[in-house]
């Protein structure tokens, strides 16, 4: 008898290499991804310009990233006594211009260089929905906790969202690596706050642009985040608390669909002794100097040096 509907990932031809790079950009689901790239110790990349969670507005950070632009004080408003990029996640506010205008562009730089080296691009929309910055008259990325009367919300185009995902795929087929493969997923991430119809419509416009903007495009695909959540793992035990976000352990199975998919048996192997690395060096004693744990921790760093071998760029 079967009692869940299992959702599989298609087995990519293209694996993921121990030397590959590997960019992530969009919503949180993005960073948890990036997380767990980083513990398996892969070259990654993720949102320099902070959390974001719409189509539109992840084209417009991809094609600054793209024109290595340099911000401007002129890009920022000041508000709340903080200077704030509209196009940026909240995080990179600060009461001085110019540490914003630092932070900015140093991650501007490092993204350009980095996407030029990379194989593969995973990109996470969270939401159709945007926020348009009256004053201005201009889309935002965020509203940085601003008063509501400043913005107009509405949802993005059918229009809008198959021109900014298009290109997004071209600036990324442009700088990045000539075979570079683009995966599109849809966070799992309900936006209740909206609405649950109104989440729910917001998803499907986003899905349903990704297939037609993807169709017959070499190397785009589609990568069903959104439907494991949603249909195979159909239980708030899956959730974190706020009953929106997956927990650990919805995390930990979409990751290891993916890997199934998408790691060659070498990345495989690399990633799961490295993992157990970290396990063992998060492993704490009251006698640190105590003979046998020292032992322990010597025996930890010849695995540590013994992986370092296998990879040119800095791991641990």
């Amino acid at each position: 008898m079967k009692f869940r509907t299992e959702v599989d990932i298609n087995v990519s031809e293209k694996k993921i290499e121990i030397e590959d790079c590997v960019f992530s950009i969009g919503s949180c689901f993005a960073t948890e991804m990036h997380e767990k790239f980083s513990e398996g110790q892969i070259q990654s990349l993720n949102n320099p310009f902070g959390t974001i969670f719409n189509p539109y507005s992840i084209n417009n950070a991809i094609q600054q990233i793209y024109d290595a632009k340099e911000y401007q004080e002129n890009d920022l408003i000041l508000a709340n006594e903080n200077y704030i990029s509209l196009d940026h996640h909240s995080s990179f506010d600060s009461r001085f211009s110019h540490k914003s205008l630092e932070n900015i562009n140093k991650n501007i730089e490092e993204a350009n260089q980095f996407l030029q080296n990379t194989g593969f691009v995973i990109i996470t929309f969270g939401t159709s929905y945007i926020y348009e910055f009256l004053p201005k008259n201009k889309l935002v990325a965020n509203c940085h906790k601003l008063p509501q009367k400043f913005f107009a919300k509405r949802f993005l185009s059918h229009q809008e969202l198959i021109g900014s995902i298009n290109k997004t795929i071209d600036f990324l087929k442009d700088i990045c690596k000539n075979d570079v493969q683009i995966l599109f997923t849809v966070s799992p991430v309900r936006h209740t706050k909206d609405g649950i119809i109104e989440n729910q419509l917001s998803k499907s416009k986003l899905i349903t642009a990704i297939h037609e903007s993807i169709l017959g495009k070499e190397n785009c695909h589609y990568l069903p985040v959104y439907e494991i959540l949603m249909d195979d793992l159909r239980d708030y035990r899956f959730y974190k608390d706020d009953l929106i976000h997956p927990n650990s352990q919805a995390v930990q199975y979409i990751w290891e669909k993916f890997g199934n998919a998408y790691f060659s048996d070498e990345t495989k192997v690399f990633i799961n002794e490295n993992n157990k690395i970290i396990t063992a060096l998060n492993h704490k004693t009251e006698d640190d100097k105590n003979p046998k744990y020292q032992e322990f921790l010597d025996k930890i760093n010849q695995r540590i040096v013994e992986q370092q071998k296998k990879v040119k760029h800095k791991i641990f």
